[in-house]
């Protein structure tokens, strides 16, 4: 396995022209979005020129965002970067036919306006979406090379939380996954865990691991009072889950764990973001009567610091899944910057990655009592939260910096440049 080296990119290289390929873009919010973004950034930063194509932000809610359009073609200037945006068919974060076309027609869009798309010296393509990634493959013959980045392994995971049987159309979808690894120039992997699984399909050529981070000039010390004002959180210790409520997460388990909690008045339970689950969650806590919980929707970047900043305990939880063992939640790069402690509900390299840091508790997923018994051990004991928020602090600034992981990209991508010139 090749590994990205610790370092700028090298002044003796020329400056190279980048295309990312990527279904979701600020201002859109989720991981994909941050990740593509922080990274188009710094790239920028360091002179090189870097176009992202796109399509119109929708995510989660199907919905697009104001101002925007959903035309065939259309371009901005962002930080410097060009961003194309092209026509999807608009869906939902649920339901599987909806998404498969929301995901296909970007590949469509891809292909009809591939002869639009600047030149470029290497082509990134992301996944997921799964189709998304494969687009790549479409602009190789012009665009050397092809970097192709792993964020989920997909359709495995669509398995493992039941939105799929297993049967032709998976089977079929497996069979694209292993052709799109082994043409690939490189594969870049966003975890240590997932590089089985894809040198089972790609027995030759280079694959490296790039993880998430976070970007530490955004999530700096930030002043959460206000947020917990505006929200009748005042005097509260929040116990939040800031991400997408989808099926992967297992959110019930808040609720459970809210109910536990129900006579601790000094302790609120926040959930913020959107996702599949959502709607059944917020009916499921009104009927419960839950009035500890609050439940906002989704919020911009620039309000995450201020959201954290609030937070007593970043509750960070995925089902108990065998698939979920091989998974960074990048959520926990946000609380870390922000020194917040975190009850994680995730075993495999996430549950290691946090014991390393002393960033918090580690619970068994998907268990109610164990989460309301981290929340109220951090509630009730200040000195040990703050401990762990200052290691989990220093912790990200050492091994997870945003533009330190760009400039180990970079490397890579010059590396690449390199052998296909």
């Amino acid at each position: 396995m090749t590994r990205a080296p610790s370092n700028c990119s090298r002044p003796d290289q020329p400056h190279v022209k980048i295309l990312a390929l990527t279904h979701y873009y600020p201002p859109e919010v989720n991981a994909p979005a941050s990740r593509m973004s922080e990274h188009a950034r710094a790239w920028t930063r360091a002179g090189h020129a870097v176009t992202v194509v796109t399509c119109a932000p929708n995510h989660p809610a199907g919905t697009l965002y104001p101002g925007y359009r959903n035309r065939a073609f259309q371009r901005e200037n962002v930080d410097g970067i060009e961003v194309i945006r092209v026509w999807t068919w608009l869906a939902a974060n649920e339901g599987f036919l909806p998404r498969i076309l929301n995901y296909v027609s970007y590949f469509v869009s891809v292909l009809v306006w591939q002869w639009r798309l600047p030149k470029a010296d290497v082509v990134i393509s992301t996944s997921p979406q799964f189709f998304c990634g494969l687009a790549g493959w479409l602009l190789r013959r012009r665009r050397r090379p092809w970097v192709l980045e792993i964020r989920d392994l997909w359709p495995e995971s669509i398995i493992a939380v039941g939105a799929m049987k297993r049967g032709p159309v998976i089977r079929a979808l497996e069979a694209i996954e292993g052709w799109a690894y082994r043409k690939a120039d490189l594969v870049v992997s966003v975890t240590d865990s997932f590089v089985p699984h894809i040198r089972a399909r790609r027995p030759a050529g280079a694959i490296a691991v790039i993880k998430n981070g976070v970007d530490l000039a955004l999530f700096g010390p930030a002043d959460g009072e206000a947020f917990k004002a505006a929200h009748g959180l005042t005097g509260k210790f929040v116990a939040a889950y800031v991400g997408t409520h989808g099926m992967a997460h297992g959110l019930e388990t808040v609720l459970d764990a809210a109910e536990i909690l129900r006579e601790r008045r000094d302790i609120a339970v926040l959930m913020v973001g959107g996702g599949a689950e959502r709607e059944r969650l917020e009916a499921e806590r009104a009927r419960r009567g839950l009035d500890n919980v609050l439940m906002l929707g989704q919020q911009p970047k620039a309000a995450m610091p201020a959201i954290w900043a609030a937070t007593g305990a970043a509750l960070v939880l995925l089902r108990g899944l065998d698939t979920f063992k091989s998974v960074l939640p990048s959520k926990m790069f946000e609380a870390m910057a922000l020194g917040v402690p975190m009850v994680l509900g995730v075993e495999g390299e996430a549950k290691k990655l946090m014991l390393d840091a002393k960033a918090g508790i580690a619970i068994p997923p998907e268990n109610a009592p164990e989460l309301a018994a981290a929340i109220v051990r951090l509630a009730d004991d200040r000195a040990f939260a703050e401990r762990v928020g200052q290691d989990a602090r220093a912790f990200v600034e050492r091994n997870f910096d945003r533009a330190r992981l760009a400039e180990d990209y970079l490397v890579l991508l010059d590396d690449a440049v390199d052998r296909a010139r």
